[in-house]
C-alpha cells in the first residue's frame, strides 16, 4: 500500500509540474515519475537557475569528453555519458522545480531554457567537430543546424497553437540523449562507427524536421482560415 500511495503522489506531482507543456515522447511516463521523485529531494539551497547552469555544465563535460577522446584515449568518450546525465538532470528539473515550489517565472524560464538548450547543443556539436576525422566535420555542423531547426519549429508551434511541446512525435530531448550515449559507447567499442551513426542521426533529424515543418504550415493555414 505504501508503494502504491507513493506512486500516486508522484503522479500528482508530475501532473501539476508538467501542466504547462505537452509531452509525447516514448519515455514520457518514466521520465515524469523520475522527476516527480527527485523534486522533493532537491535541497532548498539549489535554485532553478542553478539547475539550468548544471545542465549547461553537463554539455560542457560532453564537449570535454570529445576533446580528451581526440587527444588522449578513445575511452574518454564515455565521460560524455556522465555529461549527458548531468545535462538531463539540470535541464529536466530546472523549470519543474520552479513549478513544484510555486515560483514559476513562465516567460523568463521559457527564454532561459531555449538559450541554455542552444548553448548546450553547440557545445556538443563543437566537441564532435573536434573529434571528427577525414572531412566528416560537416556532420557536426549539420547536427547543430538541424537541432536549431527543431527548436525553431517548437517555438513556431507554440506561437500558432499556444501549446508548448519540446518533442517531435515519440522522440524528445531525453531520447536524443540516450541515442548520443549509445553512439559514444559504440565508438569506444568500434572506432570509426560514430561517423556513420552520427550521419544516420542527422538524416533522421532532417526527415523529422521536414515532416514537422509541413505539419506546422498546415496548422498555420488552419489558424488563418479559422480567424478569417
Amino acid at each position: 500500500m505504501g508503494t502504491e500511495t507513493q506512486i500516486e503522489d508522484y503522479k500528482a506531482i508530475a501532473q501539476r509540474t508538467f501542466s504547462d507543456r505537452k509531452r509525447t515522447n516514448i519515455l514520457k511516463r518514466a521520465e515524469q515519475l523520475t522527476i516527480a521523485f527527485l523534486l522533493p529531494k532537491v535541497p532548498k539551497i539549489i535554485s532553478p537557475n542553478l539547475l539550468t547552469l548544471l545542465g549547461t555544465l553537463g554539455s560542457g563535460i560532453v564537449f570535454l569528453a570529445f576533446v580528451l577522446g581526440t587527444y588522449l584515449k578513445n575511452w574518454y568518450l564515455l565521460l560524455g555519458i556522465i555529461g549527458l546525465a548531468i545535462n538531463w538532470l539540470g535541464d529536466s528539473l530546472d523549470g519543474r522545480l520552479a513549478y513544484y515550489r510555486n515560483i514559476p517565472r513562465r516567460w523568463y524560464g521559457f527564454a532561459l531554457d531555449i538559450i541554455a538548450d542552444w548553448i548546450g547543443i553547440v557545445l556538443v556539436g563543437f566537441g564532435y567537430y573536434i573529434y571528427a576525422e577525414n572531412g566528416t566535420q560537416i556532420v557536426a555542423f549539420a547536427f547543430v543546424a538541424l537541432y536549431g531547426w527543431s527548436i525553431i519549429i517548437s517555438q513556431l508551434r507554440y506561437k500558432i497553437t499556444n501549446e508548448y511541446s519540446i518533442d517531435s512525435g515519440f522522440v524528445g530531448p531525453t531520447e536524443l540523449r540516450f541515442i548520443i550515449a549509445l553512439i559514444l559507447i559504440a565508438e569506444v567499442l568500434f572506432h570509426g562507427s560514430i561517423t556513420y551513426l552520427a550521419g544516420l542521426i542527422t538524416i533522421i533529424l532532417f526527415v523529422i524536421n521536414t515532416i514537422d515543418s509541413f505539419k506546422l504550415l498546415k496548422l498555420g493555414d488552419l489558424r488563418d482560415k479559422n480567424q478569417g
